[in-house]
């Protein structure tokens, strides 16, 4: 007899979420047995729920699903992980896989294709989206490094040079310079274009 799975579904809309629950709980070797509708909730429901698979939605409160992968991918490394999301944004593609994420999904595929990749990766199998592999390689690397990207999302709440400084604990001249190279190679007008060209591209 095949034992069950144990899953976790982490989505912060709660229409989503039981939906996605009650399908995948129509397979006879799936159990949802943990849901969480926060990021920052993840970790500690994978332990207290001997969980073998987690389903995590990109867009979340508390932290993202990709963060929350990479914590759980450090705390319980033998979890099986699948990154969810409604956007086709390539950056999150690369970002999943550098987290740890052994599948990544669209939101709306189907339920037996979701539970067909749950299986997948429980067997040692990685399972992307074709479309967004492609998309992906397509587009190419992330071309901002972690400190211009830093800046840049907390440059998007419009805060001034000084106050990015200050909360950064940098100079403003640094400031300065990391959104100029960002806005430079993002072929951006200004840092506003460049914080939404960096969103859309799934790049912060």
């Amino acid at each position: 007899m095949t034992s069950t799975i144990k899953v976790l579904l982490a989505e912060d809309q709660s229409m989503v979420r039981e939906a996605l629950a009650a399908l995948l709980g129509l397979e006879d070797d799936i159990e949802v047995v943990a849901q969480a509708a926060r990021g920052d909730e993840v970790v500690d429901a994978v332990g207290a729920h001997g969980v073998d698979v987690a389903l995590l939605d990109i867009e979340m409160p508390g932290c993202t699903g990709i963060e929350a992968a990479a914590r759980v991918r450090r705390a319980h490394p033998d979890v099986k992980l699948v990154v969810l999301t409604t956007f086709g944004r390539p950056g999150y593609l690369r970002s999943a896989m550098e987290a740890g994420a052994d599948a990544f999904l669209v939101k709306d595929a189907p339920a037996a294709q979701l539970a067909e990749a749950i299986r997948k990766v429980l067997a040692g199998e990685r399972v992307i989206d074709p479309t967004l592999a492609a998309a992906a390689l397509a587009e190419g690397a992330n071309p901002l490094t972690e400190r211009e990207r830093e800046v840049l999302r907390a440059a998007a709440d419009g805060s001034t040079n000084a106050e990015l400084a200050q909360a950064l604990h940098l100079s403003p001249g640094t400031v300065r310079n990391y959104l100029s190279t960002a806005i430079q190679k993002l072929a951006a007008r200004n840092r506003a274009e460049a914080v939404l060209i960096a969103r859309e591209k799934g790049w912060l």
